[in-house]
């Protein structure tokens, strides 16, 4: 072997070397940034604290740690199938189906409960959720009352609204009656932004809930 082949083999290796320590060190700031990928067919679970003391919630493996009060959590995969969730003190049984997302909600003097958040898939726009949990039919509007955003919302059911990004202000209304001015919400593209609504002794709770800054 010449000194010219031995060098230019060494040069090829080392340069080989460079390109695998390279890919790694990308999967791993990958791995940093976006956090393990879910395997397909996973669930995906997440919390919202309604009450006024900070909260555990474990679904199997996901395990949501120390959620604040009127706080969420973010999303956690897990495989689909049934679960016994231990919510604060309490427990629920929770079936969880593949490629869906679900909040766990734990309201004061209630029983936790399990609802479901269909997926949103647009990048163009922004959506706006209403989860209404309390026992009135609600709208969401402009804080003037005059123009409905997610309109009619019933008992325990949801609403949604695709908007353009934007920052803005609404408000919760029971028909013509303004329950609650909100605090203004940023909407980015392809974001879900939910107004989680609990009643807690007869009173109404609008939250606006989002995933974390820095998820």
């Amino acid at each position: 072997m010449t000194t010219r082949t031995f060098l230019h083999r060494g040069v090829l290796g080392a340069c080989a070397l460079a390109l695998s320590v390279g890919m790694l060190q990308a999967q791993a700031d990958d791995g940093a940034l976006y956090g393990p990928k879910a395997p397909k067919g996973s669930a995906f679970v997440r919390a919202y604290n309604a009450s006024s003391a900070e909260l555990d919630i474990n679904v199997g493996e996901a395990q949501l740690k120390q959620v604040g009060p009127l706080g969420s959590s973010d999303f956690k995969f897990l495989p689909a199938g049934s679960y016994q969730a231990q919510v604060g003190n309490a427990q629920l049984p929770v079936q969880l189906q593949a490629d869906r997302y679900y909040t766990l909600v734990s309201q004061t003097g209630a029983e936790p409960r399990l609802v479901e958040e269909p997926p949103f898939t647009s990048r163009q726009k922004a959506l706006l959720r209403v989860q209404n949990l309390s026992g009135t039919t609600l709208s969401l509007k402009t804080a003037d009352g005059k123009t409905d955003v997610v309109a009619d919302v019933k008992p325990d059911g949801r609403g949604d609204r695709e908007i353009n990004p934007v920052k803005v202000g609404l408000a919760l209304f029971d028909g013509e009656r303004k329950v609650a001015d909100l605090k203004p919400v940023t909407l980015a593209r392809g974001e879900v932004v939910c107004l989680y609504i609990t009643d807690a002794q007869g009173k109404l709770s609008p939250v606006w809930v989002k995933r974390p800054s820095d998820s």
